[in-house]
């Protein structure tokens, strides 16, 4: 009965001895929420408005601010007022910004962004875009590429409304338009078509 009680005080003797302080948990840099393939429908009267997609979000809080990180990319679907797809804006990752004062709230897209119009058949691509939700546009200072059927633009800095149906670049240049157009293409919207496709 002796030896077995002092066993079992070296147990507990050389098993407290073995137990470190745990690092210091900031909670601040801990995600309170993590969602894996989110898909996000928002529509008005029956009509899609807006489709969103990423791999991963992940949410976090703390006094003053919340915020959603999407780090393994980001992809918005804008529909026009008819219920076709307009607009698609893909990057390598974004950030969306809520804050506790002012309701103010922001969206960052960030790493190989590209803006398409679809109906325009315009493409736009830079490195980071801003958009103002409350003001309804989407905006950047840096360097931008913009293609489209009327010719290539460049330059830096870019406004535009949020659907991309009307974009100014800033200080452009080396850029270039068609003069000459081929009037008997036939040009296929492929994301909003149904029907057979017309000979050439």
């Amino acid at each position: 009965m002796i030896a077995t009680a002092s066993a079992v005080a070296f147990i507990v003797y050389s098993c407290k001895g073995k137990l470190q302080q745990s690092d210091d948990i900031n909670l601040d840099e801990i995600p309170v929420q993590s969602v894996r393939d989110m898909f996000v429908v928002q529509s008005e009267n029956g009509l899609l408005q807006m489709r969103m997609e990423a791999d991963l979000m992940e949410r976090y809080e703390n006094d003053t601010v919340s915020y959603e990180l999407f780090p393994e990319g980001f992809a918005v679907f804008g529909y026009n007022e008819e219920g076709l797809l307009e607009t698609e804006i893909t990057s390598d990752n974004a950030r969306h910004e809520k804050f506790e004062k002012g309701g103010l709230e922001t969206w960052a897209a960030f790493g190989n962004v590209v803006v398409k119009n679809v109906i325009n058949r315009e493409r736009m691509e830079t490195d980071t875009l801003y958009w103002d939700r409350k003001n309804e546009r989407i905006y950047t200072d840096c360097y931008v590429r913009m293609y489209s059927p009327k010719g290539f633009m460049q330059g830096y800095g870019m406004e535009s409304d949020q659907r991309a149906r009307n974009s100014t670049i800033f200080n452009p240049f080396d850029s270039f338009g068609y003069v000459k157009q081929d009037s008997t293409k036939v040009a296929v919207d492929s994301a909003n078509f149904i029907g057979p496709f017309p000979k050439k």
